[in-house]
This record gives structure tokens, C-alpha cells and sequence, in this order.
């Protein structure tokens, strides 16, 4: 079998005091179950408490040694460009090259006022963030198109450009990915959907003679039984709401039951030309959720 590798979202606050976990415990009990990487989303005013995305990071990084550290997703257009790009070189520097930099556009409106970033503009500024992150890494001098006089900016310490994959399923996030991405990370959809997106993004890349992306899935998870685990109705049902999608289609998405059945649902993404997965805890012991997640990992290898 080709390989097939799994992360995991670290715990939100909530769930860190509930399970008495902070997040460099947490990103070290995924390094040593085995699973392949640590994940964490970056919001800023949703509602709800959240931490920062990259200060989060680095913060579980620094229990870890060799597993792989994602943004998921990382929105560059909220920041000014110069300081998104510090904030990826810092987090490449003190990772040791270990980032993998989920990029996305979203948010919602009140995200991007909060930020005082122009929501109508989101799509063009992600494109140009894209673009012109490798050279602000890399330490070359370049100018600012989105700032005031277009000023120019040398970042230093140079970094390496990490692997970025653009979230979301739409048509968009797919050109995105094919023509500035080293994958694509659509979430909570089916094998058909990543299927088809996968067939468009080929199509796409090698029209402009670039590699294939990658495809990564993002998914939800609640394994195994016992208090505190939702069943796959109770995950849907949440998805539902919070995406405003029907029921019946969400409802084949949450993985749960032993981890054989799990194996076998992220087999499905594996056929339609995934080969990544990252999972969202739904509900249970967070450690125990993780090891189960390790056991999944295992029967796809």
C-alpha cells in the first residue's frame, strides 16, 4: 500500500482544561503514539475562545521532535504581507523546517474587520500573499503591493519556504492550489468530491507544466466508545448547523466506530487520490482519541 499519513488538531482551550492537557503535552502524545503531525487552526474573533494560531503552534512544536507541525489553515490576507511572512519564517526557525502551511481565505466578514483587513479583497491578497512569500523568506528584498508606497522589505533571518496546501473545496481553492500550492486540503467532503477536485487539479498543474499538488483531507473523528463519545448522527447533526449543509449529506463523513471502520473510510479518500488526512477530535478523551487515531494510521500503512 502507498503511504497515507495522519495529523491531528490539537485541543482547543476547552478540551485542554477538561483533559488537564496543555499543548506541548499534546503534540508529544501524537509524536509518541505515532501519528505524523500536529495541527492548529488560526482564528481571531469567532465568538469563542481561541488561542493564536502560531504562537499556539510553536508553543506544541517545542515538545516534539521529528512530527510534522500545520497551520490549518493560516490566513496570510488578514496580516500585513511582511508580517505573515515573519511569523512562517519564525515558525519554520524554531520548528527546524518541520511546518506544513495550510492557507486559506476564510473567516468569515467579522474575522477580517476585526483584523481591519478588506474582506472583498481576500481572494486577490491570498493570491499575492502566495506569490510572493518564497521571495520574503528567502531574504530577497521585495516590495509590498497591498502597503502604502508599495514599500520595500528584506526579512531576516531567511527561512525555508514550507510546503503549502490551500483549503477549501470550491472551484477557486482548486486553480489556487494548482498554480501557487504544493496541495490542495479541502474539508469534510466525500471520496467523489476529492475525486473529481483531484482530476481539476491535475488538469489545472500540468497545463502550466507545474507537479501535481498533493491532496490532503480534512476530517472529524470521534472513535470507539464509551462516555463522552457522540455518535456519527450528533457529529453530523453539529456539522450541519455550523455549515448550514443538509443532514444526509454530511452524515457518511464523521469517522467512528473501532478503528477498522475508520481504516477503511480514509481508504475510500486514499482511492480517490488523497494522501493525507487530518482529523478534528469530536468528542472523548483526547489522548485516547489520538492513540485510536495511531491505530487507524497503522492498519492503512
Amino acid at each position: 500500500m502507498e503511504s497515507f499519513t495522519i495529523g491531528v488538531i490539537l485541543p482547543g482551550v476547552a478540551v485542554q482544561r477538561r483533559d488537564g492537557i496543555d499543548l506541548p503535552a499534546a503534540a508529544r502524545h501524537a509524536e509518541d503514539a505515532g501519528l505524523d503531525g500536529v495541527w492548529h487552526g488560526d482564528h481571531l474573533a469567532i465568538g469563542g475562545p481561541t488561542l493564536d494560531g502560531p504562537i499556539a503552534l510553536a508553543a506544541a512544536a517545542a515538545g516534539t521532535r521529528r512530527i510534522k507541525v500545520g497551520m490549518s489553515v493560516f490566513v496570510p490576507a488578514i496580516r500585513p504581507l511582511a508580517w505573515a511572512a515573519k511569523q512562517i519564517a519564525t515558525l519554520q526557525y524554531v520548528t527546524h523546517d518541520r511546518l506544513v502551511l495550510g492557507v486559506g481565505s476564510g473567516g468569515g466578514p467579522g474575522q477580517w474587520a476585526a483584523a481591519g483587513a478588506p474582506y472583498r479583497s481576500r481572494g486577490r491578497r491570498t493570491d499575492t500573499a502566495l506569490e510572493l512569500l518564497p521571495r520574503l523568506l528567502s531574504g530577497e528584498e521585495t516590495r509590498l503591493p497591498d502597503e502604502p508606497g508599495e514599500p520595500p522589505v528584506r526579512l531576516a533571518p531567511a527561512a525555508t519556504m514550507p510546503p503549502v496546501w490551500v483549503g477549501n473545496a470550491s472551484g477557486a481553492a482548486i486553480r489556487r492550489a494548482a498554480l501557487l500550492g504544493d496541495g490542495w486540503f479541502p474539508s469534510l467532503v466525500p471520496p467523489r468530491e476529492v475525486a473529481e477536485g483531484r482530476a481539476r487539479l491535475a488538469e489545472l498543474a500540468e497545463s502550466r507544466g507545474r507537479p501535481v499538488p498533493v491532496v490532503a483531507i480534512g476530517g472529524t473523528a470521534a472513535l470507539g466508545s464509551g462516555d463522552g463519545v457522540p455518535s456519527r448522527e450528533e457529529i453530523a447533526s453539529g456539522v450541519a448547523a455550523a455549515y448550514g449543509r443538509p443532514l444526509a449529506e454530511v452524515l457518511p463523513i464523521p469517522l467512528t466506530g473501532p478503528p477498522e471502520r475508520a481504516a477503511e473510510a480514509l481508504a475510500a479518500y486514499r482511492d480517490a487520490g488523497a494522501g493525507h488526512a487530518v482529523i478534528g477530535v469530536a468528542g472523548g478523551d483526547w489522548r485516547a482519541q489520538v492513540d485510536l487515531l495511531a491505530k487507524v494510521r497503522d492498519l492503512l500503512r
